[in-house]
């Protein structure tokens, strides 16, 4: 990796919320434990998807032969701040097969028959997997807490679920990997004029963003109150400056190679005789 900008210090501590955490206090425009500039940040990128890729075939590979390993990467954020675009680089850069990718929207009308819950147990990935969510069950803790949908005494039920869950899923050897891109106000308002002033991005416009940007504080508030609720050891959040798209997708990058790594995933061990097999091929 000569000539390569590398982090200083890992995303992974850097970008952990702990005790004490004040998204306040945290600049979106900044690259935590990262000297380098733009272009450096899309070289370490492109270098390090071969590695990304590998493992994510090591953990498919272990999942054929009785692993339960698998990973979730959970993405919120307000719109604008570059959830597809990170989404569509680690898709791209892996096996297919090996990713469930699922985007939440506004719930069905069966979907709000059962307890928020439901239709999240139904996507989580299967052993083997890298899933991703964009959004997730945080949104019944964010939006419902910001519009007053769900009485304090609900959300604090909400948060208890929540944890459960994630305690559930690590317990069936899911890695969770919870972020937050977290992009300012007047970033925001420069990617929607972005979007009116290319025709080619109007479809990603709707009126319904500038209603809810409306409420940034009460959103604020809201992560807030999610990290206050919901951080933990098993499944810790991240909150990852995202004012420059960039440095979000290489700060990501860094938390899925890392959890992948801690897994110490190794190929499967061949079932028959190498030896055998290699004669018989060269006779056919």
């Amino acid at each position: 990796m000569a000539g390569l900008v590398e982090f200083k210090q890992h995303p992974s501590q850097t970008l952990k919320v702990g005790d004490g955490f004040a998204l306040a206090d945290v600049d979106p425009d900044a690259t935590p434990g990262y000297a380098g500039n733009k272009a450096d940040g899309q070289a370490l990128l492109a270098d390090l998807d071969g590695k990304l890729a590998e493992l994510q075939e090591r953990l498919f590979a272990e999942s054929r032969f009785g692993g339960k390993k698998r990973i979730l990467l959970v993405l919120q954020a307000m719109d604008t701040a570059g959830k597809g675009g990170i989404v569509n680089h680690v898709m791209a850069t892996m096996d297919p097969q090996g990713v469930q990718f699922k985007a939440f929207k506004a719930p069905t009308d069966e979907e709000k028959s059962y307890d928020f819950l439901w239709r999240i147990e139904k996507a989580v990935p299967a052993a083997g997997m890298v899933g991703i969510f964009d959004r997730s069950h945080y949104e019944d803790v964010l939006i419902h807490r910001v519009h007053n949908w769900a009485t304090p005494d609900e959300l604090k039920r909400r948060y208890r679920a929540i944890n459960e869950f994630e305690a559930r899923q690590t317990d069936a050897g899911t890695k969770i990997i919870k972020v937050m891109l977290n992009i300012s106000k007047d970033e925001q308002k420069s990617r929607l004029l972005a979007r009116l002033d290319n025709p080619a991005k109007h479809w990603k416009y709707s009126s319904a963003d500038l209603k809810e940007r409306a409420f940034w504080g009460d959103y604020m508030d809201a992560y807030q109150a999610a990290f206050e609720n919901t951080n933990s050891e098993l499944a810790p959040w991240h909150v990852v400056p995202a004012n420059k798209k960039w440095f979000a997708r290489i700060a990501v990058q860094q938390l899925v190679l890392a959890a992948l790594s801690d897994m110490k995933l190794e190929w499967p061990k061949a079932e028959f005789d190498v030896a055998t097999e290699r004669e018989l091929t060269e006779r056919s």
